[in-house]
């Protein structure tokens, strides 16, 4: 790319804003243009308002910027929106209709029906439904979403099975890890030595995101997959790495051998593999009886392989493994910045 794309973050001084600005520091394609953040600390520089709670340390560059209102005055044309979902469903819309690119890890407009809820190696042909969305609503921007940071790994893995096998019916038991909170999140007291079985509005996520990635775009609507997804979602003392226990039903009938070859083999979208931040490998089959862990396999890809193991037989269903990625990369700030390079690639922003 000849020249860079000028990129704003939205939310910049919360644990995903600072993941962005980390993932974007040297990027090839974008340069961050513009930080914005609450009240607090707008109009001072970025370094004195923002406690920087994420491994490795603040970009010095970030550091010197001075933090503005979420506006459309802000000099740049893609913007990653860290934002709350309270905030974002009120502001998300005007920036897109100012002409602005929105990437949102916000849940607000995940279900809408002409805004593409995207992980490229999953769905990148959904990329396409902008072109629509901008039509029907006269915005010279849009909004596109990553989906729940549960889902992304979830979703991942469903995909090659799926196609490979068809999907009846899945039962499934997240453990999240406390970076999914935010910060300060969850007090100690609430998650160590401890796990908390609800994690509020979580459980139909994940009921649902997976159909509206997994479905075809067709005449520009998205035809939701029909499978039965149910959930149990926990949090746990783990720092970074949302791991997931699934068991799911076929339609036609797969040993686990069959299921492994299928998810080692699988590579998504052509279009997604050279994008900057995508993975080498995209599912991760590991063969040792106690893996994934997300302390050792989070990291995997950069953080943006998705980790399976412990592939086996289910008593009740088919199959039943353990699929681990982690949250705050591929889940959240990573997903995010490869649906725009995927949009970019396509020239569809």
């Amino acid at each position: 790319m000849s020249k860079k794309r000028k990129v704003a973050v939205l939310g910049a001084t919360g644990t995903v804003g600072q993941r962005f600005i980390q993932l974007l520091d040297n990027h090839p394609w974008f340069e961050v243009t513009a930080l914005t953040g609450s009240q607090r600390t707008i109009g001072g520089k970025f370094k004195d308002g923002c406690r920087w709670v994420i491994p490795g340390d603040m970009p010095a560059w970030a550091g010197e910027m001075i933090v503005q209102e979420t506006s459309t005055n802000l000099d740049a044309d893609i913007v990653f929106s860290a934002l709350h979902s309270g905030i974002a469903k009120e502001v998300e819309p005007e920036l897109a209709k100012a002409g602005f690119n929105v990437f949102s890890n916000a849940s607000s407009y995940r279900m809408t029906e002409d805004v593409p809820l995207l992980i490229p190696e999953v769905n990148a042909d959904h990329a396409h439904l902008v072109t629509h969305q901008r039509a029907v609503r006269g915005w010279d921007g849009c909004i596109v979403t990553n989906c729940n940071c549960t889902s992304t790994g979830f979703t991942v893995v469903l995909k090659p099975l799926l196609d490979a096998f068809g999907i009846k019916n899945i039962i499934m038991t997240s453990m999240q890890a406390i970076s999914g909170a935010g910060y300060p999140g969850l007090a100690a007291l609430d998650y160590v030595d401890n796990i908390v079985p609800l994690i509020s509005g979580e459980e139909p996520k994940m009921n649902r995101e997976p159909q509206k990635m997994l479905g075809k775009l067709v005449d520009n609507k998205i035809e939701h997959v029909d499978f039965n997804v149910s959930a149990h979602c926990n949090r746990v003392p783990v720092t970074d790495g949302h791991t997931v226990c699934a068991s799911i039903q076929f339609e036609k009938s797969a040993t686990p051998e069959e299921v492994k070859e299928v998810l080692r083999n699988y590579r998504g979208h052509d279009v997604v593999r050279n994008l900057p931040i995508s993975p080498e490998t995209v599912i991760e089959v590991r063969e040792e009886a106690d893996r994934p862990q997300p302390r050792r396999d989070r990291d995997a890809g950069d953080g943006m392989t998705t980790v399976v193991g412990r592939i086996r037989e289910d008593e009740v269903f088919d199959i039943k493994m353990v699929i681990m990625s982690h949250n705050t990369f591929k889940g959240a700030a990573g997903g995010s910045m490869q649906n725009a390079e995927l949009l970019v690639e396509m020239g569809l922003a």
